[in-house]
């Protein structure tokens, strides 16, 4: 009989490195933690880009109950980024990739001090992914650890973290029927496998089993609609047991209509999710995976993209349970590694041994923005190809696909590996106009009208206590983060032929190398704050477009109480076909729409707003006062507004920063003065400057945008932009 023993409490974290001998010393000494146990909860959240990356330990003695059994196991869910298992002192297993579950056979004797030492490591790698992101890279046993104690004769534990049971349904949704292939390894004996209250006893032929049930009238896992679950259970005559749920239905990807689930057009609508949580890090609960899914399920998403690397067995579990169309990955992102071939290919056996039964997994992620910060040469595009079959030959029953970054020529050659693609555009944002985003994929499309084409990332950060009635590109206020996605969710909807979408992020995270918007440590794209404790007013945007069946009218701008222009406008947001607007108890307007409504009203002193619609209502207080109160302003040096065009001395005759930058270099004079200026700026910004001069692409968005945008966006102040105006007024185009 298998047994499971969770092994939380009891653990001594020793937060340097050290040789085992002198680890297993702190069996009983030094810093005591419970799992799950993250190093870098505090410090890889604040900013700096300086949390701990090292080699740390974690001793625990064993019980001789906990020892028990003919055959133990440990098995470790998840071990930022490195870890060795030792048992007194003696190597059992080293694991490279920090999100995968792992096991190590256990040569224990219960009646002697057995001591297991646990070597964990996020410090830089060559080889071992990822290394170079926009995300923290947390060291620590952050998942559960258990001990399995199973007979001599037991299904297979070791090879690359299996469940040891593999389903794989074949369905026929018009008919109903599904054809289901059960997979079985193990070390002896014949195998009887249970599926919908069908048994088969068959043999075991070198380590493996496997059988095959006919279903008819079969429920359909059906997405939000009807997220139906089978289980697939396999027995030992020693009484070793394993189980898988499975869900019966169909992916299909079509180029101009988009996603289909059981053979009917679904049109995959949703956001991206990190695993941490502020002051927990990654060191994630069952618990704080449930809270996340409630929040997904309010706003009404049907797909999650899991970024960048594997998330824990309890979230699948939750996305299978709720319907939730998931797009997995591995962590292989932004620059590639010549040595990492391996662990790139290693941790996608593992991604998709482990995660195989689920029924929410669609697609495999081969990289991320690879592109970033590496070349398209022929080391990268052969990796990508090795990832590409071996997803292929593990699973023959999914698509791959690829998250690109913005500045990849659609003509690369990447980009015909995967089955399908997706790109990460943050037009409107980093650079560009919101429009941009739309003639992309429409050129895209009109140029490759065969290939399936996403939305991989889109998103703008937004801290909620900056506020603007002129909300523009890099304010970091909540307004201008619900203009940008107004845009795009109508772009969206106007393109039925995009196969899947996902914001980027639902929820803030820890990027410990930033520093902006006010925030230390922290990426600010999150539609609801790092502690999940706010919604911002973008959240409301997807929850009236996405959320059908929970009635809500929701108040936008609720933060910004003090207004000092004499009109102001008000925006609601909600799922209903009306909203009324009354100001201090009286009818200000009705208007009929859908999920955006605007009015505009007259501000004079203090007023109570309230928003009805269909028996929901919201309220808040907005305030009439005399001056821009600053502490709703991010970048106050550069919050005057700047226009150029009305002054006197304005010389229209003559280049300004107001002229964009393509047309500034195409003159000699005005451009050296640019280029140099340019130079100056990108000496102090590393590999990420050598990604916008090497690449054509990024070099003609950018050519478009107005010196004055890319000035303002980069923060640069004011004196400085008037001094470089005043320059080109001197050069006569």
């Amino acid at each position: 009989m298998r047994k499971i023993t969770v092994l939380t409490d009891g653990w001594h974290f020793l937060k340097h490195d050290m040789p085992v001998e002198a680890a297993m010393q702190y069996a009983s000494q030094g810093e005591v933690v419970s799992l799950p146990h993250t190093w870098n909860a505090v410090d890889g959240q604040d900013g700096g880009n300086d949390y701990y990356r090292g080699r740390c330990w974690y001793v625990r003695c064993l019980s001789a109950a906990e020892c028990a059994g003919e055959k133990l196991f440990l098995e470790i869910n998840g071990a930022g980024h490195t870890a060795e298992v030792f048992l007194n002192g003696e190597l059992l297993a080293r694991h490279e990739g920090g999100y995968a579950t792992f096991r190590a056979e256990l040569s224990v004797d219960p009646a002697d001090k057995n001591v297991l030492a646990i070597a964990v490591d996020n410090s830089d790698s060559d080889h071992v992914y990822p290394q170079k992101a926009d995300f923290t890279f947390y060291g620590g046993l952050y998942r559960s650890v258990h001990l399995i104690s199973v007979p001599a004769e037991h299904f297979e534990l070791i090879k690359d973290g299996t469940p040891g049971i593999k389903v794989t349904p074949v369905v026929d949704p018009e008919s109903r029927t599904a054809r289901v292939t059960v997979e079985t390894w193990q070390n002896a004996g014949p195998v009887t496998m249970e599926v919908a209250g069908m048994t088969q006893t068959v043999e075991t032929a070198d380590g493996h089993a496997e059988a095959v049930f006919e279903l008819e009238n079969v429920r359909l896992w059906d997405g939000l609609n009807d997220p139906y679950l089978y289980t697939a259970t396999a027995r030992l005559d020693s009484g070793d047991e394993v189980s898988a749920r499975f869900g019966c239905r169909t992916f299909a990807y079509d180029a101009q209509h988009g996603f289909l689930l059981n053979g009917r057009p679904y049109p995959l609508h949703g956001v991206s999710r990190h695993q941490d949580l502020i002051g927990k890090g990654n060191a994630l609960t069952r618990e704080d995976h449930q809270a996340d899914m409630a929040i997904i399920r309010e706003i009404g998403a049907n797909t999650l993209r899991l970024a960048h690397y594997q998330h824990a067995q309890e979230f699948y579990d939750l996305c299978d349970e709720n319907g939730i169309v998931v797009w997995a990955e591995i962590p292989y992102i932004t620059m590639h590694m010549p040595k990492g071939r391996g662990n790139t290919l290693s941790q996608m056996r593992e991604l998709i041994t482990q995660c195989y039964n689920h029924p929410c997994i669609a697609v495999w992620g081969l990289s991320n923005e690879i592109t970033a910060a590496s070349a398209v040469n022929d080391d990268l595009l052969e990796n990508h190809r090795l990832l590409d079959s071996l997803c292929h030959r593990l699973d023959p029953t999914r698509k791959t696909v690829m998250a690109n970054v913005f500045m990849l020529e659609i003509d690369s050659p990447i980009l015909e590996i995967p089955d399908l693609n997706s790109y990460n555009l943050y037009f409107g944002w980093y650079l560009g106009e919101l429009s941009q985003t739309d003639e992309f994929f429409d050129e895209y499309h009109a140029k490759y009208p065969d290939r399936v084409i996403g939305f991989s990332e889109y998103g703008a950060d937004a801290n909620p206590v900056y506020h603007s009635s002129r909300p523009e590109r890099g304010d970091y206020t909540e307004e201008y983060q619900t203009l940008y996605h107004e845009h795009m969710l109508h772009m969206i909807e106007a393109r039925p032929w995009l196969w899947a979408t996902h914001v980027w992020n639902l929820f803030d995270f820890a990027a410990d190398g930033r520093d902006e918007g006010g925030k230390h440590g922290e990426n600010q794209k999150g539609l609801v704050t790092f502690d999940r404790q706010l919604r911002k007013d973008a959240f409301y945007l997807y929850k009236a477009a996405w959320n059908r069946t929970e009635p809500f009218v929701h108040l936008c701008g609720r933060r910004y109480v003090n207004r000092c222009e004499e009109r102001t406008g008000i925006k609601v947001y909600s799922n209903q076909p009306e909203v009324r607007l009354y100001v201090d108890g009286v009818p200000a307007g009705v208007q009929a729409g859908k999920t955006v409504f605007r009015f505009e009203i007259p501000l004079s002193g203090e007023h109570q707003i309230r928003a009805e619609a269909n028996g929901c209502s919201d309220e808040m207080v907005i305030r009439r006062v005399s001056e821009q109160d600053q502490s709703y302003v991010f970048n106050k040096a550069a919050a005057a507004v700047i226009n150029w065009f009305d002054a006197d001395d304005y010389d229209a005759s003559c280049f300004s920063v107001g002229d964009t930058l393509a047309e500034l270099r195409a003159h000699p004079h005005a451009g050296a003065v640019i280029n140099a200026m340019i130079e100056k700026a990108s000496s102090s910004r590393g590999d990420v400057a050598d990604a916008v001069k090497d690449n054509p692409a990024l070099q003609r968005m950018m050519g478009r945008m107005t010196v004055l945008s890319l000035l303002k966006q980069a923060g640069t102040d004011e004196e400085s932009i008037r001094q470089l105006n005043r320059i080109l007024q001197g050069i006569k185009k």
